[in-house]
């Protein structure tokens, strides 16, 4: 007899990603990125505007003057051209290579990431890019500005599609609080032999012990030995047997957190000598 899949409660899958603005490091620790205001979007889109619309102008009026030596169909051709370069392949080009920034952003301190926080490659800028011509250029940007003013994350109708948006690049980063270290568990913390965590399981334990006062008994129970039983077999010799769960997952993620530093400070001396 075959029986469906059980549903994961509603705090489990709370605690299987992070919330909407925030990046998760290799430790699991979660930084806030606040998405940037409608009014910096504006401002730096009409930076971009008189920028790329006076330089698509000038090439026009360049083209006019050598005009009289082509024929209709190549004045055409060579119009169609300059007219793509300037609405989408220059800003598309000039995203891939800043790595989400235009001039306006550059102005403005803003970049364009994906929705995990990370660099965007050349499918999302010309995604953007390509949906920009409709949205901005031939509708003077009204429907990107309302579709900003309704998202959470200020998200254009081409932030939509490929799954972007713009951030505030100087901002003060607010780190959640590190899960103490039980003092009794620490002699066996750093005398056991422990694996490098998934980043997907260290920010689990992580949001899980951040969240333990919120989560009702029985999600407590459930979702914590849960993890444990994915940590032990990272892990030997096991935690003595006395040990909350709450209290050996703190210690692994404690304890490979300090191995860590002490291995990126041996890392930062050996180049300095090697440098030196």
């Amino acid at each position: 007899m075959t029986t469906s899949p059980a549903k994961p409660a509603p705090a489990k899958r709370a605690l299987r990603g992070a919330d909407v603005d925030r990046l998760v490091t290799g430790e699991g620790v979660l930084i806030e990125v606040p998405p940037t205001s409608v009014a910096s979007l504006v401002i730096a889109a009409i930076i971009d505007y008189v920028v790329i619309f006076g330089v698509y102008i000038g090439s026009i009026l360049a083209l006019s003057r050598v005009a009289s030596s082509m024929s209709a169909a190549q004045s055409a051709v060579v119009t169609i051209v300059l007219t793509v370069s300037a609405f989408l392949v220059v800003p598309v080009g000039i995203e891939v290579w800043s790595r989400g920034r235009s001039l306006g952003k550059l102005v403005m301190k803003l970049r364009v990431v994906r929705d995990d926080g990370g660099p965007i490659t050349f499918r999302h800028a010309f995604v953007r890019g390509l949906i920009a011509i409709v949205e901005i250029w031939t509708l003077n940007g009204v429907p990107a500005v309302i579709c900003a003013m309704i998202s959470t994350r200020a998200k254009r109708i081409g932030d939509l599609a490929a799954g972007t948006y713009v951030v505030r690049e100087e901002t003060a980063m607010k780190l959640a609080p590190a899960p103490w270290m039980p003092p009794a568990l620490i002699p066996w913390a750093t005398g056991a032999d422990m694996a490098a965590l998934p980043d997907g399981l260290a920010m689990q334990i992580r949001q899980y012990l951040l969240r333990t006062a919120s989560l009702s008994p029985a999600a407590h129970e459930q979702i914590g030995r849960d993890l444990l039983g994915r940590v032990l077999p990272l892990v030997a010799p096991p935690p003595p047997r006395e040990a909350p769960v709450d209290a050996v997952l703190a210690a692994v993620l404690g304890e490979r957190r300090r191995r860590d530093r002490e291995r990126l400070q041996r890392e930062a001396a050996l180049r300095n000598r090697l440098l030196s």
